[in-house]
C-alpha cells in the first residue's frame, strides 16, 4: 500500500480550508485517511499552517510520498528538514543533540521571518488606513468650503435683487 501525504479539502465554496493527511494513494481526495497531520488555511495572510512535525517525519520515514503542495507545506514548516537531519543521525553524521539544535535554530529564524512579515503587513494596513483618512478629511474640507461658497453666492444675489426692488418701491411712492 503506497501512502501519500496530501491535502483534504474542507470549508465552503470560495473559502477553502485544508487538512494535511496521510492517506492511501488509492483513496478519494476527501475520503478515508490514515492520520490527520495538520491543517492549512490559505484564506489568511500569511497563510495559517498548523502541523504536527513529529507525525509528518514519522510518515516520511515510513516511505510516504508528499504531493507537490503538501511538500511545499512540509518544507515551509521544517518537516522535510527534520526528516533530513534524522537521516544524518541514522547514518552517524550527526548526533541527535546536534540535529535538534540545528532544527531549533532554523525554526526560530523561520518564526522571526513570519512575524516580521505579519508586522509589516499590519504596518502597511495601518499606513493605508491613515492615508485614506487624510484623503477623506481633505475631501470633506473641500465640500465644506464649496458649501460655504455656494451659500454666500446664493445670499449675495438675493441682497442685490432686494435693493433694486426697494428703489422701485420708492419711485412708485414718490409719483
Amino acid at each position: 500500500m503506497s501512502v501519500k501525504i496530501r491535502l483534504q479539502r474542507h470549508g465552503k465554496k470560495g473559502k477553502p480550508f485544508y487538512w494535511v493527511v496521510a492517506a492511501d494513494a488509492r483513496a478519494k481526495r476527501d475520503g478515508k485517511f490514515l492520520e490527520k497531520i495538520g491543517t492549512y488555511n490559505p484564506n489568511t495572510n500569511p497563510a495559517t499552517i498548523d502541523l504536527n512535525i513529529d507525525a509528518a517525519t514519522k510518515w516520511l520515514s515510513n516511505g510516504a510520498q508528499p504531493t507537490d503542495t503538501a511538500k511545499a507545506i512540509l518544507s515551509y514548516k521544517g518537516a522535510l528538514l527534520k526528516h533530513h537531519l534524522n537521516g544524518g543521525v541514522r547514518k552517524g553524521a550527526l548526533t541527535q543533540e546536534q540535529a535538534d539544535e540545528k532544527f531549533a535554530k532554523w525554526v526560530e529564524e523561520k518564526e522571526n521571518k513570519v512575524s516580521a512579515k505579519a508586522t509589516g503587513l499590519a504596518d502597511n494596513k495601518a499606513a493605508a488606513k491613515a492615508k485614506a483618512l487624510e484623503a477623506e478629511k481633505e475631501v470633506n474640507a473641500k465640500r465644506a468650503q464649496a458649501a460655504l461658497e455656494a451659500k454666500a453666492a446664493a445670499e449675495a444675489p438675493a441682497v442685490e435683487e432686494e435693493a433694486p426692488a426697494a428703489e422701485e418701491n420708492t419711485e412708485e411712492t414718490e409719483a
